[in-house]
């Protein structure tokens, strides 16, 4: 595998696990999940360990930070929102009966049970 593969790899795994630290945190105390987004400091560290060289575009360790933000970043964001959804039992509210997520859970088709706070909407 080619090493920009692996350094993009080890990125995404390193946002991953900073993601679902995030979210558990955040599930206990709202604003812990900022722990979680300081460990992107480490990113650098984690690349390091993972593998032993560097692409050629980055050229030192210094350089991992910055060429690995976006990628962690989104990567981070995901985890931390859908771990902090399923730790605390999220469910959607219908308060539309014009809304597509009311059209969906109404019809039958959907998977999940939406509380309803419908409220008739005459235009």
């Amino acid at each position: 595998m080619k090493i920009e593969y692996k350094f993009s790899f080890a990125v995404y795994i390193w946002g991953i696990i900073t993601g679902i630290i995030s979210g558990l945190l955040a599930y206990y105390n709202r604003s812990a999940w900022i722990i979680g987004f300081l460990l992107y400091f480490l990113v650098d560290k984690f690349v390091m360990a993972l593998i032993k060289e560097l692409p050629p575009d980055v050229p030192d360790e210094r350089a991992i930070l910055r060429k690995a933000f976006w990628g962690w970043l989104l990567f981070w964001l995901y985890f931390t929102m859908l771990t902090y959804s399923v730790a605390i039992n999220f469910q959607p509210v219908c308060y539309s009966n014009q809304s597509l997520l009311y059209q969906v859970v109404h019809n039958g088709t959907a998977g999940i049970k939406c509380v309803f706070n419908v409220t008739n909407v005459t235009g």
